[in-house]
């Protein structure tokens, strides 16, 4: 549903998804009903169905408003870099500290990973972030900084390794978030194999 909205009526629409994101991490998405959400706020329910025809289409804008102003992040971050690796470097920095600050909403979008009525919203995000990094990649390949490849299968391995060290250590473990994104960025870099002047590297029996 598309309303033009007035800068109070902004307001009260992102205080509901900022509200309902936290409850539907929490306590999950069946579990949380419109009228919790509405009671939480102290609003009626008119209030909800003026922004919302469903929790279902709540839900979706949450996924939606998280995929684009992660994406706004990524590339301000990169702003006028013109190095590739570093232009990359810089991307994986902001995702990191960018999730790191949104746990909420990676708990739901792992949900909906799961739910068939938000898998095509999650695949339309998993494209866009793709198409982003496969350019950045492409850089890469055009000047050289890395071996010519298959420039969609690097940029799918670099969201790999971002995605699962982003579950894993990031929000499962709880590490700074600079931490997590020095480990991405190096194995980005060096792999299994390592720098040629990493002296851990391709050790002899």
């Amino acid at each position: 549903m598309a309303r033009r909205l007035t800068p109070r009526g902004e307001q009260r629409r992102n205080e509901l998804m900022g509200f309902a994101t936290a409850r539907f991490a929490a306590n999950g998405y069946h579990s949380t009903s419109v009228a919790e959400l509405v009671d939480g706020l102290g609003v009626g329910k008119g209030v909800f169905y003026w922004y919302f025809d469903s929790k279902e289409e709540l839900f979706i804008e949450i996924l939606r408003d998280g995929e684009r102003a992660l994406r706004r992040a990524q590339w301000e971050a990169i702003g006028d870099e013109s190095v590739p690796l570093a232009r990359l470097e810089l991307a994986i920095r902001s995702s990191m500290d960018w999730w790191s600050s949104h746990r909420d909403l990676y708990v739901l979008i792992e949900f909906a990973r799961t739910e068939a009525s938000f898998a095509s919203s999650i695949r339309k995000g998993e494209r866009v972030a793709l198409a982003d990094t496969q350019k950045l990649v492409q850089e890469a390949i055009d000047t050289g900084a890395i071996p010519d490849r298959n420039a969609v299968v690097v940029a799918q391995a670099v969201l790999g390794v971002s995605s699962i060290l982003a579950r894993t250590q990031l929000l499962g473990r709880k590490r700074p978030a600079s931490d997590v994104a020095d480990e991405v960025i190096d194995f980005c870099r060096h792999g299994l194999v390592g720098s040629p002047t990493d002296g851990r590297a391709q050790r002899t029996a």
